[in-house]
C-alpha cells in the first residue's frame, strides 16, 4: 500500500499548482462571476470572480489515476464520467445552463457509469449485523453477447450518484466551504474502505481513489478560502459529489458513512427541497435559504461558518469509525431534528423582525 500521506500530499501539491493557471484562464475566456452582470439570488461574494474551479481537480484526479491506479472498466468511467461532468460544469460557468438540462446530464452520467459496474449490490441493514441484498433482480439480454443488469442495484446506484451531485453542490455557497468538508469526507471513506472488499476492484485501489480526491480538494481550498480568488462553479460543486457518491459505492456499505459525515449538507438538502416545494416552487430553481445563508443571517462571518462545516464533518468522521450502522442513523436523526429546530427558529425570529 503506498503512503496514504504520500498521495494526498502530491495530489494536493498539484492540485494547488494547477489551480493559478486555471485563474488566469477563466478570467481570460470570462468564466466569472459579475454580480452587476450575472445574478444569482444564492450568492453571497462580492466583485468578480473567476469560476471553474472543477478544472485543476479533474486535471488532479486524472494525473494522480495514471500514475497509481490500476485501470479498470470501473476506473475508465470514473474517469469518463468526471470529465462528462466538467463539461457541463464549464458550459454552466459560461452559460448558465438550465437547472434542468443540469439534472438531467446528471441521470446520464450517472447511466453510464454505473453501466461500467458500478451497482450496488446490497447496503447495510442498520438494525442487524445482516445486509440488504439488492443483486437478486436480474434480467439479462444478448447485444453483442450476453449481458446481465442488476435491476435494483444499479436503479439505486443511479439514484444516489445524482442525489449526491446535487446535495453537495447545494453546499458550496460560502468561501472554503466546500473543499473542506469533501477533503475530509473522502479521507474518512478512503480510511473505511479498507476493511471491505468491493466490486472488480480491489480495497487498495478505492482507499488510494480516496485520498487522492481528498488531497485534490485539500489543494484547491487555499484559492477558495475567505478571501476566494476562484469558485468551485457547477463543475466542482457536481464533481465533488460525484466522486463521494462513487467512493462510497466501491466502499460496500459505506453509504450510510457518507449520510453521517455529510449529515449538514444532507438535512440542508432536503430541508430545501421541501421548504420549495410547500411554497409551490420549483425544487430545481436555486434561492437564498440554505442553512449556510441562515448562518449570515445570525451574523456568522464566512470563514466561520467554512469551519465550522470542516469541524462537524471531522467530527462525524471520527465518529464514524467507531460507530456500527444502528448507531450511525441515531446520531444522523438527532443531527438533523436539532439543524431543523435550528433553521426553524432563525425563520420565525427573522419573520417577527419583519412583522
Amino acid at each position: 500500500m503506498i503512503n496514504p500521506l504520500l498521495i494526498i500530499g502530491l495530489s494536493a501539491l498539484i492540485s494547488y499548482l494547477l489551480t493559478f493557471p486555471t485563474i488566469a484562464i477563466a478570467r481570460r475566456f470570462r468564466l466569472v462571476t459579475d454580480i452587476s452582470k450575472r445574478f444569482h439570488p444564492a450568492h453571497v461574494h462580492t466583485g468578480i470572480i473567476p469560476r471553474g474551479g472543477g478544472i485543476p481537480i479533474y486535471l488532479t484526479i486524472l494525473i494522480m489515476s495514471l500514475l497509481f491506479l490500476p485501470i479498470n472498466k470501473i476506473i475508465i468511467g470514473i474517469l469518463l464520467g468526471t470529465f462528462l461532468l466538467l463539461i457541463v460544469g464549464l458550459l454552466d460557468d459560461y452559460y448558465d445552463v438550465s437547472p434542468y438540462w443540469r439534472f438531467g446530464a446528471n441521470i446520464l452520467i450517472a447511466v453510464l457509469v454505473v453501466s461500467c459496474g458500478l451497482g450496488i449490490p446490497y447496503i447495510s441493514n442498520p438494525f442487524s449485523k445482516e445486509v440488504i441484498r439488492l443483486d437478486q433482480w436480474v434480467v439479462t439480454f444478448q447485444l453483442f453477447g450476453t449481458h446481465t443488469v442488476l435491476i435494483v442495484a444499479n436503479a439505486l446506484a443511479v439514484l444516489w450518484l445524482t442525489w449526491i451531485m446535487n446535495m453537495v453542490n447545494w453546499s458550496k455557497g460560502v468561501d472554503g466551504q466546500l473543499p473542506g468538508f469533501v477533503s475530509i469526507t473522502a479521507l474518512f471513506l478512503g480510511l473505511l474502505s479498507q476493511r471491505f472488499t468491493s466490486h472488480d476492484i480491489s480495497t487498495q485501489t478505492v482507499a488510494l481513489l480516496s485520498f487522492m480526491v481528498s488531497g485534490a480538494f485539500l489543494g484547491f481550498l487555499p484559492h477558495n478560502f475567505y478571501p476566494q480568488r476562484i469558485m468551485p462553479g457547477y463543475g466542482g460543486g457536481a464533481l465533488a459529489g460525484f466522486l463521494l457518491g462513487v467512493l462510497s459505492i466501491l466502499s460496500f456499505g459505506k453509504l450510510g458513512t457518507a449520510v453521517l459525515v455529510l449529515a449538514i449538507p444532507t438535512i440542508d438538502a432536503v430541508y430545501v427541497i421541501i421548504r420549495r416545494l410547500k411554497n409551490r416552487k420549483s425544487p430545481f430553481k436555486a434561492d437564498w435559504g440554505h442553512f449556510h445563508h441562515r448562518l449570515l443571517e445570525i451574523g456568522w462571518g464566512k470563514r466561520r461558518i467554512a469551519l465550522f462545516y470542516w469541524i462537524i464533518s471531522l467530527f462525524l468522521g471520527v465518529t464514524s469509525l467507531f460507530l456500527d450502522g444502528y448507531e450511525k442513523a441515531i446520531t444522523f436523526l438527532t443531527i438533523g431534528i436539532l439543524l431543523i429546530v435550528f433553521i426553524v427558529i432563525i425563520e420565525r425570529l427573522k419573520k417577527s423582525k419583519l412583522v
